[in-house]
Order: structure tokens, then sequence, then C-alpha cells
């Protein structure tokens, strides 16, 4: 997987660069920093998944590279003890990408939306789609969700049970009073019913 994803990000990194040896640098932070030991949702592979849903609405996306580099770098920063993980990330995304052409502004605003999962950037429906692929797990079929529970318990494994349930709870219960959890169209018809679901069930489990 990391080759095949590696050469993602080598076709996107070289749009901006032909520095073969800076583009090979902040792929090695890359895989770093997703490859971490705490890591088992927040990893290489929730960044492929992401990639591989953007590639499929391509055609509906404005600025589709701005939205591939927040991807990358969206959770480039996780610690489960922080609750900067996202400013950092989008820091580390602005000094990473100093030397590329880009809108990096744009790219930290996207970053940053997926704090509060909350639309920041409302010209377009770029900043839509990337919260609703970054939460398309919730929708999954209930053994993948199910997964995904565990993977989120394990990169909190330093709260016990009481605590983790209590702020669990709370994190679901957020998403259920929303009017919507998704904010386009094709994810509240394909996805919205199935996360209520599961939200709900695992609420119960709690």
């Amino acid at each position: 997987m990391k080759v095949d994803i590696k050469s993602q990000w080598f076709s996107l990194a070289s749009k901006y660069t032909k520095d073969d040896f800076l583009i090979n640098s902040l792929w090695l932070e890359i895989s770093k920093h997703y490859s971490e030991k705490n890591r088992y949702y927040h990893t290489l592979s929730h960044i492929q998944n992401m990639l591989h849903q953007a590639k499929n609405f391509e055609n509906k996306i404005i600025d589709f590279d701005a939205l591939l580099f927040a991807i990358w770098y969206h959770d480039i920063i996780y610690k489960s003890t922080k609750k900067d993980n996202e400013a950092q990330s989008a820091h580390f995304a602005k000094t990473s990408l100093e030397n590329f052409n880009v809108d990096i502004e744009k790219i930290q605003n996207l970053i940053i939306s997926t704090k509060n999962h909350t639309a920041i950037l409302d010209n377009n429906l770029d900043n839509a789609y990337l919260l609703d692929f970054d939460l398309s797990i919730l929708g999954s079929d209930w053994e993948i969700y199910k997964n995904y529970t565990h993977q989120i318990r394990k990169e909190y494994k330093i709260y016990p049970n009481f605590m983790y349930r209590s702020g669990r709870k709370k994190v679901l219960r957020h998403f259920l009073e929303r009017e919507t959890l998704y904010f386009t169209e094709t994810y509240q018809i394909t996805h919205e019913n199935r996360a209520r679901q599961n939200l709900e069930k695992e609420l119960e489990m709690l």
C-alpha cells in the first residue's frame, strides 16, 4: 500500500517542484507521522481512502490539488491528548509547502475545518466534499464501522474506560444532534441514514 500511496504523493508534488529530493523528504515526513506507533485509524490507510474518494468526485471539485494537499496534511499531527491537532497540522502544511506555488491559506482552512467538521469555505463544495470524505467511515457497513471504533479506542488507550465512554458519548450525541452529518447531497443520500444507525448503535453499547 505504501508504494501505491507514495506514487500518488510524487504525482501531486511533482506538479509544483522538480526537486525530487524535496518531494522525497516531504514523503518521508508524511510517512513517518502517519506511521506513528499510537495510530490505529489515523494512518496512511485513512489518507488512501480519502484520496480514492476524491478521485471519484474529481469532476465536482474546483481546486482539486488544494483538496488533495489538505487530505495529505489534515491529520499529520495527531495526539489524542491534544485539542489543537488541526491547527498544528495546518501549520505543518504551511511549512512543508512553502516552496510550492499553492494557495496555502485555502489548504490551511480546509485542514482547520476538520476540527469541528464545519465548512469554513463556502464559495464552492470543495470544503463540503473534504468533510464528507473524512466522515465517510461513519456511514460504512456495521462491521467496518465497529472495527473503526476499536481503532479509535486504541488511539485513546491512555484514558480509562469511564473517561473514554463519557467523552465518546459526547462526540456521538454531538453528531446525532446535527441537522445533517454530511454536507453534499450525494453523501446525504448514500451515507446519512446508515451513519446515524451506526452512531446510535455504538451509543447504546457504551
